[in-house]
């Protein structure tokens, strides 16, 4: 998954999410695999145009959270950077297509397909015969080896941190000639599509050493349009220049420089153009907009502008709060800076679609209230998911449709709705669900111990003191929880209060651990104040739910999710406290430690879900030293039943078998509730004008070597954004 938002699958698979329950459901069969697959809810937004129309050379600036730790994918602490360096520079057997579904790259291959099943599977491989290292190396079989043996989990020196498929693998031979590859698998693996991809050389993988330290900073040897020239840490750069042995279509930049840019500083570099692409967050992305149309100008006319003016102006434009207050020379030269920087950005256009990653809500099955299936069930029933897609969606132009799967997206062979397995919004089913659980409402509250925040409206009080008190402090350190009961934010009268100039608003941001960096949420709404059932109880406690966020800038949607949640909760008699937690403690403290009741969290989708999901939705199983080994399913909620179905998945060689079970297992996951799916998270990308063939690639693999600046007097041609570049090879 991702702390801070989905790169790729090898990146995001670090966060997780949910799992399932055997609930005896007549409509658990799933989906047949004949029906007709729906197609992406949107497209890619790259301004494709023929190469022709491009020119040759130019530096392509891009902006990355921060500079990879690694340049080896394989290893633990790999990031969206590390797999934005693999895909430019190293070849992939398979890469995907605007559908997400996996196509072998001409470059690299002639063919690769299952040629034997009996006795075993064997799988061959025909490599284009221009295909070399930058070394002059033919790319073959013995870089085939090194990899599997790297990564076939049986040699402990390699820190490798996933070896799936590549353990099923008995032995790799040469064909019939030099460009034949043969990999025979000691047990069936439908996912064999997943493998080399991408691919190292044998100087990687071939010891230990090379492995785990040789490329952490540096590729000597690669095999893609662009190859690695240098990593500067004191600049926070990648450097990547063509490939002077690459034998496809030339790139037609000269180099894409990879710039470490926090996300609060882009729409800055985008104006000062020290970077030309960005992933961007809502606001932001509102902000380029309206440098289009230009920016009422405070400072225009005679005399001096009055202070109150100015203060109105700055945050009517989300100024900064110290800017806000600062004296008038102050304040007008940070308006100034500002209307120069919104007239930069008139270059700038915000590019977008869907991620291929959801948001979703998950619920921790270990514990507490919701360690009862019924309990989950309600959350689930509670919940208006097309309201909280249109929230997020609506605002920023995309289609708002609840994702209905936790194992596939629109658009990909394995997805179906089997969102009926737990049904749509119910406020009478939900509370028939609590109350058969044993929650009453207006149950007696035992008397709270000394310390101990009490549950009604007078500890409610006391909480939101300790609250302010507390966000006061995560402003300083960053690392304090701050609580709050959603819906005690009101006076006496039942309006919001302080909410004038956004300064009390509770921020989120959207959990992303170790991955890709996105937009993924536009600037949120306050929750609609509904009617709240009566408190319930059982057993002298209160049915309060923690709900846990991380904070930090461009927060603020997430925050207005969970908020909308909370409140369609109340209605069912479900109080929750909201509570903040640094950015840092988020997912490792929090989510991955099982310490919360709710969160929200994205995970990234598959074009392999037999093997990449299974993981987040596994069992949890004792281990040796009295633990639980929850592998990545941090809802601590699985059954045999769906780990079987899995099992299944993996080992089918008939694609349609295995889209049929991948959608069974959904089913019983959906109805054991472990985590809602809420929202395809969107991918907003800001880029220079003139920069085409890039920008929110939706599902696709960017093609590195058809990106550039149009020529002079080239236009963009008219017609649907979603067109890819023209096919590699």
């Amino acid at each position: 998954m991702y702390h801070h938002g989905v790169g790729l699958r090898a990146v995001m698979r670090s966060v997780s999410f949910l799992t399932a329950g055997a609930l005896a459901v007549p409509f658990l069969a799933g989906c047949s695999s004949d029906e007709k697959v729906a197609k992406p809810l949107a497209g890619q937004d790259i301004a494709p145009v023929a190469r022709d129309l491009v020119a040759d050379g130019g530096t392509l600036k891009w902006a990355v959270d921060g500079l990879p730790e690694t340049l080896n994918t394989f290893q633990a602490d790999a990031d969206a950077g590390t797999s934005r360096v693999a895909q430019a520079v190293l070849p992939s057997m398979f890469r995907l297509d605007a559908t997400g579904r996996p196509v072998p790259d001409p470059a690299y291959l002639e063919s690769a397909k299952v040629i034997e099943t009996e006795p075993r599977q064997v799988v061959l491989y025909k490599l284009n015969q221009q295909a070399v290292w930058s070394d002059g190396r033919e790319i073959g079989a013995a870089d085939f080896v090194a990899q599997w043996r790297a990564l076939s989990g049986r040699n402990s020196s390699y820190w490798t941190a996933r070896n799936a498929g590549y353990d099923r693998i008995e032995k790799i031979e040469r064909g019939a000639n030099d460009l034949q590859v043969r990999v025979t698998f000691s047990r069936p693996y439908a996912d064999w599509k997943s493998l080399f991809s991408p691919l190292y050389p044998k100087d990687v993988m071939g010891s230990p050493d090379a492995f785990n330290d040789g490329a952490r900073r540096n590729l000597k040897v690669t095999a893609g349009p662009f190859e690695v020239n240098k990593v500067d840490t004191a600049k926070k750069d990648v450097v990547l220049t063509r490939n002077p042995r690459w034998w496809g279509r030339p790139a037609k930049l000269n180099e894409i420089v990879l710039h470490a840019v926090p996300r609060d500083k882009r729409a800055a570099a985008l104006a000062d153009g020290s970077v030309d692409i960005a992933d961007v967050d809502p606001g932001d992305a509102q902000r380029i907009g309206l440098a289009a149309h230009g920016a009422a100008n405070p400072l225009q006319g005679s005399g001096k502008t009055s202070v109150k003016k100015l203060r109105a102006w700055a945050r009517a434009h989300d100024f900064d709060s110290d800017d806000v207050k600062a004296g008038r020379e102050k304040l007008r030269k940070a308006v100034s800076e500002y209307l120069d920087e919104q007239q930069a950005l008139r270059d700038v256009e915000v590019r977008r679609s869907l991620e291929p990653a959801y948001t979703q809500l998950a619920l921790n099955g270990s514990k507490g209230p919701l360690a009862d299936e019924r309990v989950r069930r309600a959350v689930a029933r509670a919940l208006d998911r097309r309201e909280l897609a249109k929230l997020v969606l609506t605002p920023l132009g995309l289609p708002a449709v609840p994702v209905g799967s936790h194992l596939a997206l629109s658009g990909q062979a394995a997805y179906a709705d089997n969102s009926d397995a737990i049904g749509g919004q119910d406020t009478k089913q939900a509370q028939e669900l609590l109350a058969d659980a044993g929650w009453v409402p207006g149950g007696p509250v035992k008397e709270q111990k000394k310390g101990q925040k009490a549950a009604g409206p007078e500890g409610r009080k006391s909480e939101k003191k300790d609250s302010k008190k507390k966000d006061k402090k995560d402003k300083s350190d960053g690392g304090r929880d701050g609580e709050y009961i959603v819906g005690e934010d009101n006076d006496e009268n039942g309006k919001n209060g302080g909410r004038g100039d956004g300064g009390d608003r509770h921020l989120a941001q959207e959990g992303r651990h170790g991955g890709a960096q996105g937009a993924y949420a536009p600037q949120g709404t306050a929750a609609p104040a509904a009617a709240a059932a009566q408190q319930l109880a059982k057993d002298g406690k209160p049915l309060l739910l923690r709900f846990v966020l991380p904070s930090g800038a461009g927060s603020e949607t997430l925050n207005s999710v969970a908020e909308r949640i909370s409140a369609m909760l109340e209605r069912v008699g479900i109080r929750t406290t909201i509570s903040k937690v640094s950015d840092a403690s988020y997912f490792k403290d929090h989510i991955a430690a099982g310490d919360y009741d709710l969160a929200l969290y994205s995970w990234p989708s598959s074009a392999f879900p037999a093997t990449d999901d299974r993981p987040v939705f596994a069992k949890p199983e004792p281990a040796a030293d009295g633990s639980v080994n929850v592998e990545q399913n941090y809802t601590r909620v699985g059954t045999d039943q769906v780990d079987q179905l899995f099992d299944e998945a993996v080992a089918t060689l008939d694609e349609d078998d295995e889209v049929s079970l991948i959608r069974k297992a959904d089913a019983r996951i959906w109805a054991s509730a472990g985590s809602i799916p809420l929202y395809q998270r969107p991918q907003l990308v800001a880029v220079r004008k003139n920069l085409v063939n890039a920008g929110a690639f939706g599902f696709q693999t960017p093609v590195y070597e058809d990106m550039g600046f149009l020529k002079k007097g080239a236009k963009v041609p008219a017609g649907p954004t979603s067109a890819s570049a023209s096919p590699r090879g």
